[in-house]
């Protein structure tokens, strides 16, 4: 086996009991992922990898730490006579305490929520394994026992080593270990022998860990296995549908793929690169690692923030993935990041990019496109309302069914496209629902010119209205309005014949009309755009956002 570098002091282990039923849990992963074994490697590397992140994150704005010049590495290494396996890394490492806070407390809402999906016979559990945080034991399906010997980044602290067989106690005791980062050694079971061979860990490595952006080295002579380059950073042209749905998942734990992606490498006016996807679904998945809005944001591949909200308009917060640009400094903070201008031209290529992709989805794969507009279409209705810089950027986004295609959505273009050559506005009529919205009163005489109506029926939509107004030169107009301007007919309607009223007969009616309801209305009118309703209600003139 190869020289440790760990030694344990000549005090005794202290043991603890685990603060869950660890058998249970155990017996679930063992049996529900015995086939999957192989899995438990990609959760110890992204684990790793999670220590790596952080610590770089820690050494943008402080050097005061221990090792601050060791490389940012994981390390594997294999004994097969000992049947040993190794993986180690030189992140941020932990103390006592926390070893047994992170590695013995694993009776949080997680594991719960694992133990109760597992007994469900959920599919694809072994990808669900790592959203829940017991990515860590499923270690111990191909383990004897397990230590864990890790040193803390901060330089005063001691070494610690954590151990356990897979019982319902484990036990941490101090050790000795002279460099930052965390050292996991498994004892193999006999039926798991396979894991100490170097070829099959090359495949598992290549196979689930290939784009982890730090160095991944295998065996004594130190060979790197992973690619490293992050996907956003390769060439588009290059890159697999899978990868982009491998990294999607990776990235959001969303099992459904994405509707969309968007890969973007610019060179000016600033350097980026990005990978943007729009999910399925505009509900966060319940279990999905991405519990808010925002991209990741890289610096030269480093992570400077999780969630950065101001890549993006409100109105594209649904948009998941990760942006990396050379042109912020790695030491910026969250502060700076939203007063930077190099920030804002991203935004608006970002931005423009995402709204580009989208018209090209609709133009391409209409009924991908009716798919999106189902799911995020409030999203654009809501940018229209209080986008305050170029809201026109994302009118062709707009999508509506109207009275004459109820079955399928319209864009504002396929609207023009329809109208009557001598009309001018466009109609619109606000309700509750569709259904219901079509029998209005106020589309008797819409009918009768055989006029398209756009029908309106979510809560957003005054607010839109109010933002939209004009489209190239036509105003919305509300068929609801009392001074309503409809275009002359070459030929119009014929009057239909019937019993009618004389004008005192009509003053009389109207009398008894304004007596009735009092100062619940403005005025009462006789009108000529009735036919199959007695009455309709209208909003008075000149009242000011009479769509709110």
């Amino acid at each position: 086996m190869t020289k440790k570098t760990v030694k344990t002091t000549g005090k005794a282990p202290q043991s603890i009991p685990f603060k869950a039923e660890t058998r249970q849990l155990l017996d679930i992963l063992i049996h529900s992922l015995y086939t999957e074994r192989e899995i438990f490697l990609r959760e110890l590397i992204s684990n790793a990898s999670d220590a790596l992140t952080r610590m770089s994150f820690v050494m943008l704005t402080n050097r005061d730490v221990l090792d601050p010049d060791a490389e940012i590495t994981i390390t594997i290494k294999s004994d097969p006579a000992a049947g040993v396996l190794t993986i180690s890394d030189t992140g941020i490492g932990m103390t006592a305490e926390e070893l047994a806070e992170n590695l013995g407390t694993i009776a949080h809402s997680g594991a719960r929520a694992f133990m109760a999906v597992a007994k469900d016979g959920a599919k694809n559990i072994s990808d669900m394994i790592g959203q829940f945080g017991v990515g860590f034991y499923s270690a111990f399906m191909v383990a004897e026992w397990i230590r864990v010997t890790s040193r803390s980044y901060l330089p005063e602290t001691s070494a610690a080593s954590w151990y356990c067989t897979g019982n319902d106690t484990f036990t941490v005791e101090p050790a000795q270990k002279i460099d930052r980062g965390t050292t996991i050694e498994i004892k193999l079971k006999e039926d798991a022998k396979e894991f100490a061979q170097e070829g099959r860990l090359r495949e598992v490595i290549k196979k689930h860990s290939d784009f982890i952006t730090f160095p991944i080295y295998l065996g004594e002579k130190k060979e790197q296995v992973n690619k490293q380059t992050a996907l956003w950073r390769q060439t588009p042209r290059k890159v697999e549908k899978k990868d982009y749905e491998d990294f999607y998942h990776q990235l959001t734990l969303d099992f459904s793929p994405p509707l969309t992606y968007i890969h973007l490498s610019i060179d000016a006016p600033v350097q980026m690169y990005a990978i943007l996807y729009v999910p399925s679904k505009s509900e966060r998945n319940l279990f999905s690692i991405r519990k808010e809005d925002g991209l990741k944001l890289y610096s030269c591949n480093v992570l400077i923030q999780e969630y950065c909200k101001d890549l993006l308009p409100e109105y594209f917060r649904f948009i998941q993935g990760v942006v990396d640009t050379e042109d912020l400094p790695l030491n910026v903070s969250r502060e700076t990041i939203q007063a930077n201008r190099v920030m804002l031209t991203l935004k608006q290529l970002i931005t423009s990019k995402i709204t580009g992709a989208l018209e090209k989805l609709a133009k391409d794969e209409p009924e991908n496109y009716s798919k999106f507009w189902e799911e995020y279409g409030r999203y654009i209705k809501e940018g229209v309302a209080i986008e305050q810089t170029e809201p026109e950027s994302i009118y062709p986004l707009l999508r509506f069914h109207t009275t004459k295609k109820m079955d399928q959505w319209s864009s504002l273009d396929e609207y023009l496209e329809r109208m009557k050559p001598e009309q001018k506005d466009i109609y619109y009529i606000m309700g509750d629902d569709e259904r219901s919205v079509i029998y209005s009163p106020h589309l008797d005489i819409i009918k009768k010119h055989d006029l398209e109506v756009l029908l309106l029926t979510e809560p957003i939509d005054p607010f839109m209205v109010v933002g939209l107004a004009k489209y190239k030169d036509h105003t919305l107009a509300n068929v609801s309005s009392s001074d309503l301007k409809l275009p002359t007919l070459e030929k119009e309607p014929e009057a239909e014949t019937g019993l009618t009223l004389n004008p005192d007969e009509w003053l009389s009616l109207i009398q008894r009309f304004k007596s009735q309801l009092g100062d619940r209305v403005t005025d009462v009118r006789m009108t000529d755009r009735l036919s199959d309703s007695p009455a309709r209600l209208v909003d008075p003139e000149g009242v000011p956002n009479q769509e709110m």
